[in-house]
């Protein structure tokens, strides 16, 4: 096929142009810098108006940058709720390093308290590396990648369930094929001090800015933070203290660690998740934190229209821990509706240098 020389062009420059993003803060500047991602988005109700995303960047002396976010999905609020705080209360004089900070990540979806953007209907989580020309949320992923990524030593995205699934807190990160960052990785991991470290397959990469993160070689985790589409005292406790934990095991903050029971979890196969096969009436009969065995019934669905009928049973496909589950009353055709996690194996003690 010959192709025009306009898109030829277009292929050629279009990765060299800069984000149609800018920022209102510097973020080579020493000290707490609060500003907006200037997002430009014409509308029926703002012809040349722009979307203004909250940014704040806290930096002093020399070190290692971390870069935190929240509401990558907008029904998830211990990040938005933990880093909002983080951003007005870290004193940059405490600090060597610095610290970006992005509390709602998808922030149309924030305001909308949607897992998704109202405005393109996208998930952040499955846009990135993001377009410089395409809908907002891959503007926003665009920008991510091409301007904060490269800064960052680390990132921490702060997720949790959602409306539609519940977890035990967890702190995780994914099977690497790179030994020495998978060695850094479970370091920082376990000094973040959650409840329960994970380390897992993820079963739908495509488009999670976990792997881009992870391709340059830098250390990515994430939580998952109970869920429901609301927030606990637990929930955000357990986030401050990981991202302050964090903070430390980077000498961000000279400090040391506040220490706190951690069970070592994976979860390495398609084995430890439960989807539907049905639609209708949800039983769990296993709830979070409860031991199964394999081909123990772990929930229940009826289906609506024959009540007579018995339920569809859906049972363990290996011994484990009920980590997640669904929260929704109805389920769906394809619905995740339970993750068992395992003991991980142990792996021997080796040096980690950060």
């Amino acid at each position: 096929m010959v192709r025009s020389p306009t898109a030829i062009f277009r292929d050629r420059t279009l990765s060299d142009l800069p984000s149609k993003i800018t920022a209102t803060i510097d973020f080579g500047l020493p000290g707490r810098q609060h500003g907006y991602l200037n997002i430009p988005h014409s509308s029926n109700e703002s012809a040349w108006g722009a979307i203004r995303m909250p940014v704040t960047c806290i930096a002093n002396g020399e070190g290692p940058t971390l870069l935190f976010t929240g509401a990558n999905h907008g029904d998830e609020y211990e990040g938005p709720v933990s880093l909002v705080k983080l951003a007005r209360e870290l004193d940059p004089a405490t600090i060597q390093g610095r610290v970006i900070i992005l509390p709602f990540l998808n922030y149309p979806a924030f305001l909308a308290a949607s897992r998704c953007s109202p405005i393109d209907g996208a998930n952040m989580n499955r846009v990135f590396p993001g377009r410089r020309d395409g809908t907002i949320t891959e503007m926003i992923a665009d920008y991510v990648t091409r301007n904060l990524l490269p800064l960052a030593d680390c990132v921490c995205d702060i997720h949790s369930g959602g409306k539609t699934l519940k977890f035990m807190p967890f702190i995780g990160i994914h099977y690497l094929d790179d030994p020495a960052l998978m060695l850094r990785s479970r370091a920082a991991m376990a000094a973040f001090g959650a409840p329960v470290a994970l380390e897992s397959i993820e079963v739908d990469s495509a488009g999670m800015m976990d792997g881009v993160v992870e391709g340059l070689g830098k250390i990515f985790m994430y939580t998952e933070l109970g869920g429901g589409g609301t927030v606990t005292t637990e929930t955000v406790s357990i986030a401050e203290r990981g991202i302050r934990n964090l903070l430390r095991h980077f000498e961000i903050l000279d400090e040391p660690l506040e220490a706190t029971p951690t069970v070592e979890m994976e979860m390495p196969d398609e084995r430890s998740f439960l989807i539907s096969d049905h639609a209708g009436l949800f039983e769990p009969v296993a709830d979070l934190g409860d031991a199964v065995m394999e081909g123990d019934v772990v929930c229940r669905i009826y289906r609506i229209e024959a009540p007579q009928e018995a339920p569809a049973e859906y049972r363990a496909a290996r011994d484990g821990t009920v980590i997640g589950r669904n929260h929704k009353g109805l389920v769906a055709h394809g619905d995740f509706l339970a993750g068992i996690a395992i003991d991980r194996a142990s792996h021997p003690d080796e040096d980690i240098t950060l």
